[in-house]
């Protein structure tokens, strides 16, 4: 029922979650944002016999749907905290809930993860210094304000580089590509002279990610590393196992594991690398929560990123999250889906000479938009290549009707 009412530092933050006391079925958990990531919370937590609230201010919301209560109010709103405070345990569902809405929950109940991890996560400055605080690569950026002399970046930066908003950036959202001083004027004036960091674009051999889950006593599990593919921004295709040199996925499981042990998280966290052609792995982002590179957990391992983001937040040990098939994850943006639907029937006419398995996962949103993430599809077969190969061609039929 959707409930209708009238400066973070770069130091190592400390764990302030309040309690370590594992919560059992009959808790009262909470999520602040209600869109797909909340949803496939919801599941894993009612699953395992957990009462769910969720905040978020849209009626329809995905997670919404689901919850035991929706509170739908602003982030902000102070009765509808207090509700949320009196839960055993509350996480996130995206990094851009206020600071002020996190500390005022860490201050009366668990949070997982903590208003501090959360802050870094929120700006890609301050990100990208804590990264390198702790000797981790990034590729060369620079930072601009209104006051920024513009010429000198000509020194620190080579051309092409993308210019992206410091903040409520995300699927290619708040970016532009410059290929010189000019660009870079123009694009900062065009998103409102707002802080940002401009990257310089380095030549990848591929992009990948790693989802771990970190817990009170400082152990971490971690899911298979997984290799993306982007178009405009926004992921498209995620391949596993990852088709990259084991070494290179090695060091970018170390390099996640030693952020999220400086940042003392608590909960699930998925940090994105490029690699480059001349073998090098470097932190593009992370993310505070589950992600979308890990949705194919859902069906191709032993437990799902939204099982062990349930388990941290409920203080249980965790168990290993293993692979049990190659998957390839499409995918299912908005602009498949017209006026209407797509049209499902191609899902029924694609070859099963490699013995696939297909999921298809919705997220209950009424509304398509172009770039909007309406839902997946997980392919399983016996190898990678036939589950890549099943995935492209769904990607290549399915439109709307």
């Amino acid at each position: 029922m959707c409930e209708q009412k009238t400066d973070p530092i770069l130091n190592p933050p400390a764990d302030n979650t309040n309690s370590s006391s594992p919560l059992f079925p009959g808790a009262r958990l909470a999520v602040l944002g209600g869109g797909q990531l909340g949803r496939m919370f919801c599941v894993s937590a009612l699953q395992r016999g957990y009462h769910v609230t969720v905040l978020d201010p849209d009626e329809n919301s995905p997670a919404g749907q689901l919850a035991h209560r929706h509170l739908c109010t602003a982030y902000d709103d102070k009765d509808s905290l207090d509700v949320i405070a009196q839960c055993g345990a509350v996480t996130i569902e995206f990094e851009n809930i206020p600071l002020e809405t996190l500390r005022y929950v860490a201050s009366r109940t668990r949070l997982a993860p903590s208003p501090e991890a959360v802050a870094i996560a929120q700006d890609r400055s301050l990100e990208k210094a804590f990264a390198r605080k702790l000797g981790l690569s990034t590729v060369p950026y620079a930072l601009l304000d209104a006051d920024t002399d513009f010429n000198s970046l000509v020194v620190d930066i080579e051309f092409p580089a993308i210019l992206k908003t410091s903040r409520l950036g995300y699927d290619g959202k708040g970016q532009v590509v410059c290929n010189s001083i000019d660009d870079v004027k123009s694009a900062f004036a065009s998103i409102g002279s707002v802080d940002c960091v401009l990257e310089q674009r380095v030549e990848l051999a591929s992009e990948v990610s790693v989802v771990l889950a970190r817990g009170d006593d400082g152990s971490i599990v971690v899911c298979p590393v997984a290799e993306n593919r982007h178009d405009n921004g926004i992921l498209d295709l995620t391949i596993v196992p990852a088709r990259v040199d084991a070494r290179l996925q090695q060091k970018a499981v170390e390099m996640a594991t030693t952020l999220a042990h400086a940042l003392k998280y608590v909960g699930v966290m998925a940090v994105e690398f490029f690699i480059t052609r001349d073998d090098q792995v470097m932190i593009n982002e992370m993310a505070p929560r589950p992600h979308n590179s890990g949705h194919f957990t859902l069906d191709a391992t032993t437990l799902s990123q939204f099982d062990l983001q349930v388990l941290t937040l409920c203080a249980h040990e965790l168990p290993p999250c293993g692979l049990l098939s190659p998957v390839t994850m499409l995918n299912l943006l908005g602009e498949r889906w017209g006026d209407s639907q797509p049209d499902w029937q191609i899902l029924n006419s694609e070859r099963n000479e490699t013995q696939l398995c297909r999921h298809l996962h919705l997220y209950g949103k009424a509304e398509a938009r172009p770039g909007r993430k309406m839902g997946h599809i997980n392919y399983l077969a016996k190898n990678v290549d036939d589950a890549l190969h099943a995935a492209e061609y769904a990607k290549e039929h399915l439109r709307s009707l």
